[in-house]
């Protein structure tokens, strides 16, 4: 019961399709427009479904200039973990690495891996192509949503979000355990931390020793997205412009990055990218705790209207737009992918 109602009353973590039933109808108002519901697909042109679903974050991460990404290697279906630790050291790739599916979203089977052990039991339970990227130990993450026409050098930046890691603080009395119980977000999330043996349940914190509980920010797994678009400037939207027009076909979408400060992002420097998401990326400081739902759907269609003004312009530069058939099959290699991506 405690869980229902800490979903009722916070709509940051009703389910999508209820988030998105209102501002649907925009949507589907904007499709008629275009004369196809798949138009998202031409909103990115050199990214797969124009990044709406199932597309590859390995050939994204081809697209972005090398210094802007953290090291970041693929991992083929077949490869063995000899292969892959040796491709470590050629890479020069050191523990915790981050390992993700090659094709997924929303936290889904993201893994910090701390030592070759645990890489092979990652490796032993997919036999599919994951990603291996090395975990960036920076104190800020933040989601920034940029959005330009493609005839224009110059954009937007139409979303700045804070990610809080999900962390619990100590008072000197209460276990771990006694910590995650009592504060909401982390009791949303206690079955999944059971199963982290990182985690000592029983240790007691001094007062305010912070633990972080989830090492990256994910909302999904209990990460709290703070609106920061106060701090959007001249600055910051100069230095994404440069970094977005780097990066061929890409107009509407959300960086994912980590950085060491405020003034850092603001210049474009000493950040990195941990992951581009096109036109199936939300502006995420609408899960602010404090951002209404019904100012949710207002924002939210503001950004179905700037992916179709991108993808109406590529389409206009001859980008074909995803055909019913293409999504269709689409649609059924990623549900047999997410079905046997873990086979244990």
């Amino acid at each position: 019961m405690r869980r229902f109602f800490i979903k009722l009353f916070s709509w940051e973590y009703w389910p999508m399709w209820l988030v998105y039933l209102p501002v649907s109808f925009y949507y589907f108002y904007l499709a008629v427009r275009a004369k196809s519901f798949f138009f998202f697909s031409a909103s990115n042109p050199t990214i797969e479904t124009g990044g709406m679903f199932f597309e590859s974050k390995w050939k994204i991460f081809q697209l972005i200039p090398p210094q802007y990404l953290p090291s970041t290697m693929l991992v083929g279906e077949v490869d063995s973990l000899e292969q892959i630790e040796r491709n470590l050291q050629t890479s020069s790739m050191n523990y915790p690495l981050i390992a993700k599916p090659n094709r997924g979203e929303r936290g889904w089977g993201v893994r910090k891996i701390n030592s070759g052990a645990e890489l092979k039991d990652y490796r032993n339970q997919t036999n599919q192509e994951f990603i291996l990227q090395s975990y960036v130990d920076a104190p800020l993450e933040f989601s920034l949503f940029y959005y330009r026409k493609p005839s224009s050098s110059k954009g937007i930046i139409s979303s700045l979000t804070l990610k809080k890691m999900l962390t619990v603080v100590g008072d000197g009395k209460a276990t771990v355990r006694e910590l995650i119980l009592r504060n909401d977000r982390a009791y949303l999330q206690y079955k999944r931390l059971r199963q982290n043996s990182e985690i000592n349940f029983g240790s007691v914190l001094n007062v305010n020793e912070e633990l972080v509980l989830v090492p990256y920010g994910n909302h999904v797994l209990g990460a709290k997205f703070l609106n920061y678009n106060h701090f959007i400037d001249a600055t910051l939207t100069e230095s994404f412009d440069k970094i977005s027009n780097s990066i061929n076909g890409f107009y509407f979408g959300r960086f994912d990055l980590r950085c060491t400060s405020f003034e850092d992002l603001r210049n474009g420097k000493h950040i990195s990218i941990l992951e581009l998401n096109g036109a199936g990326a939300e502006p995420a400081h609408i899960y602010d705790p404090s951002f209404s739902f019904f100012k949710a759907q207002k924002v939210i269609a503001q950004h179905y209207k700037m992916m179709f003004d991108a993808a109406r312009e590529n389409r206009e530069r001859g980008v074909e737009y995803m055909s019913y058939a293409s999504f269709k099959s689409t649609r059924m290699q990623e549900r047999n992918y997410k079905l046997n991506y873990f086979t244990t």
